[in-house]
């Protein structure tokens, strides 16, 4: 019973990681990213210098939009971070000139950003659950199926690997696919909580869109729902007389005082210059592992609090919680870089695991010189994912430094750059013999990923070096990255190199020429 079980379970584990593997990576991968989403975005737009706090911030941004649109319906401030540099604004315009949002960005001396265009580590975060070029919903449903598989195989792969724990103090070099499994083992063994965790937070985000049926049996729309959950203040029209707003810093401070001295994340102001102005401020997702923040509301024209928080029930709190640690915005810079590691020893278990999936059936193969269509596709695949998907996001960082400055759309064709670097690396896999494919492959997604940093120092004033000496260690840490990615993919070549020499070695030796006695 104990052999049919596992035997069933590493049946599951194979076809449910397999099935979904390709997709995973790229999810993996992306998401892990995430993690430094702001960084990125700095590096992003080396224009923006220096630093911000979140009071000075507003005030810029109010009086900044005092100017711009002093007749909105609304004005929504994101205010800067320990993390962010910017402030980033949108505002309303009135009924008379539509409903459509208009945006803008504060450089930390208060002035609009003249920096390039770019999505910034923001397309990275958005790519792991919402994929590009296709409908959002499709995307969103596709990668909570892919998800669901990842916690299948998760599971499964516990019950398949009797000796996992054991096995993740035996590590075997150039030991061909028992080194595979090895590699397997231990990424999957040293972060497996957090893989658990990642994956079954990851479909809670969610949730109320893969599992919608309490919401259709309880409410007549899910519009009501929302509503219900998510209270805002009821629209109140504008009286018409001209009532200057409050300082918005006492209101600030007043908050933080509530807070336990954490700051506002973002500031909202309905009816700004009216007498029946309101703000609302929203604590900062820095502060506190759950992603529903706090949030208080202010009269806009005394400044007085109309509104203290509000009690969260406990599905709202746990739902909160969970999505937090899924973002893992609240971590600071230790658990953030172990956020990170984890999420990067995920999408080495994942790419393993797909590569071991060729090394265990190549042994099998009637004849290995001429695999079944099958095989043949899986291994391309895997080139196109793991190779390719590097390739793209290290082409997607070399655009922001290469594309001309004034660009029609140049946000849009950083992004484009990266799906036809993708692409490009997938045909070249596709059409080269599959070990030349992979050394080559490796190989140029070492050199992008090594190019960066000098490519980045020729086009900016703000190289490593100069980094280094200015102390910018969001920018050092960056470039730092840039040069491990090209180490592990060099070494990767490297060994997919030597493993064609190593085999047609072990062929010579092992098949000896037969002579009669």
């Amino acid at each position: 019973m104990k052999d049919s079980l596992r035997q069933s379970m590493a049946l599951l584990h194979t076809w449910a990681g397999l099935l979904f593997g390709w997709l995973l990576f790229a999810v993996f991968a992306t998401g892990t990213a995430a993690y430094f989403e702001s960084e990125i975005t700095r590096w992003m737009q080396p224009e923006i210098v220096g630093s911000s706090d979140p009071l000075t911030a507003a005030e810029q941004a109010v009086d900044y939009l005092g100017q711009t649109a002093p007749d909105a319906d609304s004005w929504i401030i994101t205010l800067p971070n320990s993390r962010s540099a910017t402030t980033q604004l949108f505002w309303s315009p009135s009924e008379e000139e539509g409903k459509t949002y208009s945006s803008a960005i504060l450089a930390p001396d208060g002035k609009e950003v003249s920096a390039r265009e770019t999505s910034g580590g923001y397309f990275l975060y958005r790519f792991h659950f919402d994929l590009h070029y296709m409908p959002v919903i499709w995307a969103r449903y596709l990668v909570g199926l892919a998800a669901m598989f990842m916690l299948v195989a998760i599971l499964s792969g516990v019950i398949t690997h009797k000796k996992i724990f054991a096995d993740f103090f035996t590590l075997r070099f150039g030991k061909g696919q028992r080194s595979w499994l090895d590699a397997h083992n231990v990424t999957a063994v040293l972060a497996l909580p957090f893989h658990l965790m990642i994956t079954f937070t990851g479909l809670v985000t969610l949730a109320t869109m893969y599992m919608p049926w309490g919401i259709a049996a309880n409410y007549t729309a899910p519009q009501t729902f929302f509503e219900s959950l998510f209270s805002s203040a009821p629209e109140v029209p504008r009286t018409g007389e001209k009532t200057p707003l409050a300082p918005v810093d006492a209101m600030m401070r007043q908050a933080a005082a509530h807070w336990d001295g954490a700051m506002p994340g973002s500031v909202t102001i309905t009816n700004p210059g009216d007498s029946s102005a309101s703000v609302t401020l929203k604590s900062s997702s820095e502060d506190a592992i759950g992603v529903r923040g706090e949030v208080l509301r202010f009269d806009g024209a005394s400044g007085q609090l109309v509104q203290p928080a509000q009690a969260k029930g406990p599905a709202l709190e746990t739902e909160s919680v969970m999505i937090g640690l899924h973002a893992g915005r609240f971590a600071d810079w230790g658990l953030r870089w172990l956020y990170f590691i984890s999420g990067l020893g995920g999408t080495i278990m994942v790419g393993s695991g797909l590569v071991m999936w060729t090394a265990k059936r190549r042994t099998r193969l009637p004849d290995p010189q001429r695999p079944h269509f099958g095989f043949r596709l899986v291994e391309r695949l895997n080139i196109a994912a793991i190779a390719g998907l590097g390739a793209g996001i290290a082409t997607y960082f070399l655009a922001n430094r290469l594309l001309p400055l004034g660009m029609e759309q140049r946000a849009d064709w950083e992004i484009n750059s990266m799906f036809l670097a993708w692409s490009a690396i997938g045909l070249w896999g596709a059409i080269r013999p599959v070990r030349r494919a992979w050394v080559e492959t490796l190989g140029i997604t070492a050199a992008l990923f090594l190019a960066i940093v000098p490519v980045d120092a020729l086009t900016t004033s703000r190289g490593l070096l100069a980094s280094l000496m200015a102390g910018d260690w969001a920018y050092v840490g960056f470039d730092i990255v840039m040069l491990l990615l090209a180490a592990g993919f060099g070494f990767a070549a490297r060994k997919a190199s030597g493993a064609k020499r190593s085999t047609s070695a072990r062929k010579t030796y092992r098949t000896p020429e037969r002579t009669p006695a």
